[in-house]
């Protein structure tokens, strides 16, 4: 059984490589003859494919986000070494620190309930349901105490214990 979800989840993987087109990032990045004719071995390259409208960049910053947190992670830690990428690719792989995709509101809001075990309106004089930021393994809101401090909320994304278990 986990030797079939495995090769799921490479599949998964590869079908992300293919949909941005990161076998072209790669291809374009000085190597041997030898191994730079492998690329014509692979099938998804003997298809025609239109040209994408994105940046390098930012087709590997969504294939990182498409495939969860521990590729997110990966490249917001590719994002710290300037020295290693170029400029254009550590720019978008930065909007993985703060800039991931949140999830709904509703499920913030249900996951906060649960752990404060009170409806949110009853616990803060004001919650913001949009998060202020939104990265791999949570989204913070910004909410005010009955006593009038502010303070920010994390909610820790849902189902991420059996993701990350998968990766």
């Amino acid at each position: 059984m986990k030797l079939f979800a495995a090769a799921r989840r490479l599949f998964r993987i590869l079908l992300v490589v293919i949909r941005y087109r990161l076998d072209d990032i790669i291809l374009d990045l000085p190597m041997p003859w030898w191994l730079r004719a492998t690329s014509y071995l692979l099938p998804w390259r003997w298809i025609p494919r239109r040209h994408s409208e994105l940046s390098r960049g930012a087709r590997l910053r969504l294939a990182l986000e498409g495939l969860g947190p521990i590729f997110i992670k990966f490249g917001q830690l590719l994002s710290t070494r300037r020295d290693l990428l170029p400029p254009d690719i550590a720019d978008e792989l930065a909007r993985l620190q703060d800039q991931v995709p949140p999830f709904p509101e509703d499920q913030a809001i249900a996951l906060i309930e649960r752990q404060l075990g009170a409806p949110v309106n009853e616990v803060f004089a004001r919650f913001d349901s949009q998060p202020l930021a939104s990265a791999s393994v949570a989204q913070v809101h910004c909410a005010e105490l009955p006593d009038g401090r502010q303070v920010v909320v994390k909610a820790v994304r849902p189902e991420l214990a059996p993701v990350i278990e998968k990766d």
